[in-house]
Parts: structure tokens; C-alpha cells; sequence
């Protein structure tokens, strides 16, 4: 989350208690973040991914990481304070974005020059799918920031953000071969979850719901409307063809399941 304190309106904007409002706030965070370390700690036990990976690989895992770390710790001191070490932090976590979204295009990128993309998603998909959710993330995230002085909009829509990058966990946690072909999209409605919940919390303590969770949901929709049209059309044809060019992955039909793998190990190569 970003450079907004949470006043001493609490999480509503003045509709409701404080202290309930942030115990909620809080523990939404936390169950996010256990489910992103849920997925790729069962990935690890599973042998599906090693530490022997590229360097590349490393700086995805710490930026990524290093953002649920700073999710949480704004969470926190956004609730239980101290309010200026949250503001201090949320210049970092405004910036921490770009390297994300640089690490992670890394990664897909090469993936998909590499031909070693997983299985069970086409790879065309999966590396224009990938890059849509991380701009949804990023206007959330953004959108977040700007209503910084909306208490109520802003802890919903950082929340909802978050919501959003909950994909790969689900990816990793739920029995994707199994859901071939439909697979990607699997990972990507699992996160719906979360903004559900919160509109079941509002609806139950405001009696209503907050218009920030439909903003997440509709960004959810768009976003994977926008990655299907582009990746079944021919721009998704021209784009992996420029992507792949030269590479092992030239010859890796974008639109076509590869073989599983020989051995157990799935990502990280």
C-alpha cells in the first residue's frame, strides 16, 4: 500500500468503528499473503521449482516477495501506525512497482524464448496473459494511490490489487493440468475470492456494498477480456513471433500445449 495514513476515520471514512475496520483490513492482508506463501512453498516441497535457478528467477522471486512484505508492513502500520513510517514507506512501495513489473517481464519473456513455459498453459497465452494482470495490479494500485485521501477507497482498492496478484499462488495451488485448457483462467477467477469476501464483510457490517470491490472486479474482467482478444487474434500471433524470433521458442507453437516436462521440475528454469 501506498502514501496514505489511515486517519482516525478508521477504514470507512467515519462510518463505523475504527477498531473493527481495521482488524478486518488487516487480517484480509495477512490471508493474502499466507496464500501467496502457501503456493509457492507447496511448489518447493513439490520438487516443481528449485533454488537452482537463474538469477533472473531470484530477482522475480525478491521483488515480488519483498512487495507482500511492504503490502503487509503498510497494512500494519496503516492500522496500528506509527502513520509517518507508513507514509515514509509508500514512496518505496510507489516505486517498488517498476521493479516488479521489470523482473516479472524478464522472466516471461525469456520463458517464452526459452520454450519453458508450463505446460499446461499455451505459451502465447500466458506471456500476454501475464503482463495484462500486472497492469490491472498497477492501476489499482495507482488508482490506490491518487484517492489516498479516501480512507475508504483507498485500503479497498491497494486491497484489491493484491487481490490480483494472488494469481500465480492460486496457479500453484490448484490442480492446473487438470484444468487444461481452461487452466489460466482458473488461476485468475481463484482471485476473485478475496474482493467476494470483502463485499460479503460490507454488505454484513455496512449493508452495503463498496463500490472500490465492483472496481476491482470490473478490472479482473477487463483485463481478461483484453489478454483473450489479443492472444486468439493475430496482433497475439505478430507479438510472440517478434518475442520468440531467433530463439528456441520459434518453435514452440504459441497456441498449442507443450509436452509435459521429462522431470518433476515445472518453473524456474
Amino acid at each position: 500500500m501506498a502514501t496514505m495514513p489511515m486517519d482516525t476515520r478508521g477504514f470507512e471514512g467515519g462510518s463505523e468503528e475504527p477498531a473493527l475496520a481495521d482488524a478486518f483490513a488487516l487480517k484480509f492482508a495477512i490471508a493474502m499473503a499466507l496464500t501467496v506463501v502457501a503456493g509457492f512453498s507447496f511448489q518447493l516441497a513439490m520438487g516443481r521449482s528449485t533454488f537452482a535457478s537463474p538469477l533472473r528467477v531470484h530477482v522475480h522471486a525478491l521483488a515480488f516477495m519483498g512487495w507482500v512484505t511492504i503490502f503487509l508492513l503498510q497494512t500494519y502500520f496503516a492500522t496500528r501506525g506509527p502513520l509517518w513510517l507508513h507514509r515514509k514507506l509508500g514512496w518505496v512501495a510507489a516505486a517498488w512497482v517498476f521493479l516488479m513489473l521489470g523482473a516479472a517481464m524478464t522472466v516471461i519473456v525469456v520463458s517464452a524464448r526459452n520454450g519453458t513455459i508450463p505446460f499446461f498453459f499455451q505459451p502465447q497465452l500466458l506471456m500476454i496473459g501475464d503482463p495484462a494482470n500486472l497492469l490491472a495490479f498497477v492501476v489499482l494500485t495507482y488508482a490506490a494511490i491518487l484517492m489516498r485521501h479516501r480512507t475508504d477507497w483507498h485500503a479497498r482498492l491497494h486491497l484489491g490489487a493484491m487481490a490480483l496478484l494472488t494469481a500465480p499462488a492460486f496457479g500453484r495451488l490448484l490442480p492446473l493440468p487438470l484444468l487444461i485448457p481452461w487452466a489460466f483462467e482458473a488461476a485468475g477467477v481463484a482471485t476473485l475470492i478475496f474482493p467476494v469476501a470483502g463485499m460479503i464483510r460490507d454488505r454484513r457490517v455496512l449493508g452495503r456494498v463498496h463500490p472500490a470491490w465492483f472496481v476491482t472486479v470490473a478490472a479482473f474482467f477487463t483485463y481478461t477480456a483484453v489478454y483473450e482478444a489479443i492472444t486468439y487474434s493475430p496482433l497475439g500471433d505478430y507479438l510472440y513471433a517478434r518475442v520468440t524470433a531467433g530463439s528456441h521458442g520459434a518453435q514452440v507453437p504459441g497456441l498449442v500445449f507443450p509436452a509435459p516436462p521429462t522431470g518433476p521440475l515445472i518453473t524456474g528454469r
